[in-house]
């Protein structure tokens, strides 16, 4: 187990479980400068750490997942032209728009995900929400734009008139409207919410880690391809999944009747690397 704080943000790794938890309350959880270099180093981290299998994100408290950017901080007196030159390649949070990382995110939506807040839900791969989370890009609203993700990230994961609606009124949606739009995965009473996500974690943890980083990084590197193109790119956790003890240890459980040890399997293959 690790774990490390700072006044900010929460991080910890548990049994290749990690948490990241956005922990500014009294802002609603809104992201400063300062909070999103945090949270690029705890990405850059996960990364570099093979053994995270899962990440769930989320904010503190019951309010609000998060609401963006910080308007009360200093750098927001940028124009919005200033801020456009001036922006994160990895998109805001440091999640929306990063692409290198290979392992499952969970957003656990526990309340308003507004701005930048909806932008880094836009770059997690599965979406458990509260069932009184709201959801929006609500940048126009100030006089300014999604522009870590937002507006190209949202017309892809919903339908078009549903992210028009959206974007162009700046509204706040529903996490029901946007479960029934595809946006949410599952949405749940918030005395519920944690037993969801640990549903959904486990779930991921069944599976052989090899797989779910192939799978993920199949999606993320050739995601402009045509299918049949996608299929034949050789990505390089394809090729270590397709030749890796897991899929041994995969089938050899099947026909054994019995769950597969994907630990025991992980192992022995590290025990083999150090004896070469």
């Amino acid at each position: 187990m690790s774990e490390t704080e700072t006044d900010d943000v929460r991080f910890s790794l548990v049994d290749g479980v990690a948490r990241v938890t956005i922990d500014r309350p009294r802002v609603l959880n809104a992201v400063d400068a300062a909070t999103h270099e945090r949270l690029n180093r705890i990405w850059d981290e996960i990364e570099a750490d093979a053994s995270v299998r899962v990440v769930v994100i989320t904010g503190a408290g019951d309010r609000a997942f998060s609401v963006g950017a910080d308007m009360s901080a200093a750098g927001v007196a940028k124009t919005g032209l200033e801020y456009w030159a001036d922006m994160d390649p990895n998109g805001f949070g440091g999640l929306s728009l990063r692409r290198t990382l290979d392992v499952p995110v969970i957003a656990r939506v526990n309340g308003y995900a507004l701005g930048g807040g909806l932008e880094m839900v836009l770059g997690a791969d599965i979406v458990i929400a509260a069932d009184h989370a709201q959801l929006g890009l609500t940048e126009p609203r100030v006089g300014r734009l999604a522009l870590d993700g937002g507006i190209a990230l949202l017309t892809q994961r919903v339908p078009h008139t549903v992210a028009m609606g959206m974007l162009l009124t700046g509204r706040r949606a529903t996490a029901a409207e946007l479960h029934a739009a595809g946006l949410i995965n599952e949405v749940v009473p918030a005395a519920e919410l944690d037993a969801a996500v640990d549903r959904w974690v486990a779930d991921i943890l069944r599976c052989a880690p090899s797989s779910v980083r192939a799978a993920k990084q199949m999606v993320t590197r050739t995601a402009h391809l045509a299918p049949h193109e996608a299929r034949a790119t050789l990505v390089p956790a394809l090729a270590a999944a397709l030749q890796g003890p897991e899929q041994d240890e995969g089938v050899r459980a099947f026909q054994e009747k019995r769950p597969p040890s994907w630990d025991r399997t992980a192992a022995r293959a590290g025990s083999q690397e150090e004896n070469r």
